[in-house]
C-alpha cells in the first residue's frame, strides 16, 4: 500500500512470504518492481502472491521468485539466505547507486 501511495519515495519493493493480496486495489496502482519470493510448500500464500501479481499494472516489473522446500517462514536450512540473495540482487538492480 505504501508503494502504492508514495511512488516517489518507494523505488522497489520485495515480498518474502507476505500477503500482498491484502493490499487489494492499491495493487493496481504500484510502479515500483516488485519482487514476490515465497516457499514451494507453503501452497496458499503461493496462489495468493500469484493473484497479487496479476494485479499490478502491465509497466510494472514484477517477478515471483519460488524458494524449492520452504515453508511460510523459511526456517529450512538455507531458505532464509537464498531469500537474502535474492532480495540483495533485486535491490541492486531497481536501486543502482544505493
Amino acid at each position: 500500500m505504501a508503494a502504492a501511495d508514495r511512488p516517489d519515495i518507494v523505488r522497489a519493493v520485495v515480498s518474502r512470504g507476505g500477503r500482498p493480496d491484502l493490499a487489494n486495489a492499491s495493487l493496481l496502482h504500484v510502479l515500483a518492481p516488485t519482487l514476490f519470493i515465497v516457499g514451494s510448500a507453503d501452497t496458499v500464500v503461493l496462489d495468493l502472491n500469484r493473484w497479487a501479481m496479476a494485479q499490478l499494472p502491465r509497466q510494472t516489473a514484477h517477478k515471483l521468485e519460488i524458494v524449492p522446500d520452504a515453508t511460510h517462514l523459511f526456517k529450512e536450512p538455507g531458505a532464509l539466505d537464498q531469500v537474502a540473495a535474492l532480495a540483495c540482487d533485486w535491490f541492486r538492480k531497481y536501486l543502482p547507486g544505493h
